[in-house]
């Protein structure tokens, strides 16, 4: 039994190891077989997908940098299926820990941050003080940008796994509510826990193109 609400987020959960942070790897069991199979409608949709935000991170990127915008694109799938995977009954969702989204939102940031400082070291040093800024203000401006550097990797972190996290909490109290209800608030739950769903399927969209674009954004600053 679950001691408590937070308990469906635990990953040994029912286990007595952590064996349900496998599920960020059953991409690797699906995507294969792909390749072998008579391209769908769906993998058409998926295909264009990808190369709409191949162009919009060449765009930010630059034409030169592909391999860069190909990075980006692995990790917006990544978590585009984790997300999705996770609102499906009993898989464990990975992306609501921070463990996992500060595994990628760390090593990115840390990456981009020694790049900027060993090979543009001026470049870095004029996007802590905005042009345009008095004088007076420019010891507090610097101040203010090298905090906003430090907890980018913290924002990213939170903001995907806090999202991924607010909504299942709302869809489990509402579900446990479930056995005290008559006939027809039951029906109304159901109507409501279906558009939850379908707000969730789109957070699970938006939530995986913010933490890439972001990425990209951070990126693009550095070079």
């Amino acid at each position: 039994m679950m001691a408590n609400l937070f308990s469906s987020f635990d990953p040994s959960t029912n286990w007595s190891t952590s064996l349900n942070w496998m599920s960020t790897l059953l991409g690797i069991l699906i995507i294969p077989p792909m390749f072998w199979l008579i391209p769908s409608r769906i993998n058409f949709m998926w295909n264009k997908i990808l190369m709409s935000l191949h162009k919009e991170f060449l765009t930010l990127l630059g034409p030169k940098n592909k391999t860069a915008a190909l990075t980006f694109i692995t990790i917006f799938s990544l978590i585009l299926f984790n997300n999705f995977l996770g609102l499906f009954p009993y898989i464990f969702t990975s992306t609501s820990h921070m463990v996992l989204t500060l595994t990628l939102a760390l090593p990115l940031w840390l990456s981009f941050m020694l790049f900027g400082w060993l090979n543009n070291s001026i470049h870095m040093l004029a996007h802590l003080v905005p042009q345009g800024t008095p004088p007076v203000l420019m010891p507090f401006m610097v101040c203010i940008e090298t905090i906003s550097n430090l907890i980018r990797p913290g924002t990213l972190a939170i903001r995907l796994s806090a999202n991924m996290i607010a909504g299942h909490l709302l869809m489990t109290l509402l579900g446990n509510t479930g056995t005290m209800l008559s006939t027809l608030m039951l029906n109304i739950l159901i109507i409501v826990q279906i558009l939850l769903l379908t707000l969730e399927s789109a957070v699970a969209i938006i939530q995986s193109y913010v933490f890439a674009v972001l990425s990209t954004l951070y990126s693009s600053e550095v070079n």
